[in-house]
């Protein structure tokens, strides 16, 4: 769970406060599993494993028929495990140029219910006053990779920016 919530001109997430008067944009952020792309890799791992599987399985009989159903198997929860990953919604704020991913949801009402209130908030901010329990918040890791050298792992709390770390 993530607090959000507009005090004294502030707006809070978590640790993090935003100006109400810096802030130039809010918006949301939607990042969607690519199912297309985890069916078209199952099934190309799943085709190299029948032919390297069935030549091996020829030369190795029973143990190796167990090893390429496991082999097999393997593929199948990886597949399952990606197309089970739920929709993301972010809440994104833009002050001054920098835009910024505040927290991350399941639940695309908390995300719009935010945008909203913070919008108004940003109208009036001297008297808004609000709190927000994002129930759904996200918590997890960003790894990006640019070329062919990797540029580490990003932690992210869910709420904030992430953080760099190698």
């Amino acid at each position: 769970m993530v607090q959000v919530r507009v005090n004294e001109g502030v707006l809070w997430v978590e640790g993090e406060a935003y100006p109400l008067r810096n802030i130039s944009h809010v918006g949301q952020r939607v990042l969607v599993v690519d199912r297309r792309a985890a069916w078209k890799r199952f099934i190309q791992r799943s085709v190299v494993c029948f032919f390297v599987g069935g030549l091996v399985g020829a030369g190795a009989g029973t143990p190796g028929l167990i090893i390429w159903l496991a082999v097999q198997g393997l593929l199948i929860w990886q597949l399952v495990k990606v197309l089970s990953k739920p929709t993301l919604y972010g809440l994104v704020l833009n002050t001054s140029g920098t835009q910024r991913d505040a927290v991350w949801s399941t639940e695309k009402d908390e995300i719009t219910y935010l945008v909203g209130e913070i919008t108004k908030a940003i109208g009036h901010p001297d008297v808004a006053q609000i709190t927000y329990n994002v129930q759904h918040a996200v918590n997890g890791d960003v790894i990006n990779q640019y070329g062919d050298n990797n540029v580490g792992k990003n932690q992210h709390s869910g709420s904030g920016n992430i953080v760099g770390s190698r």
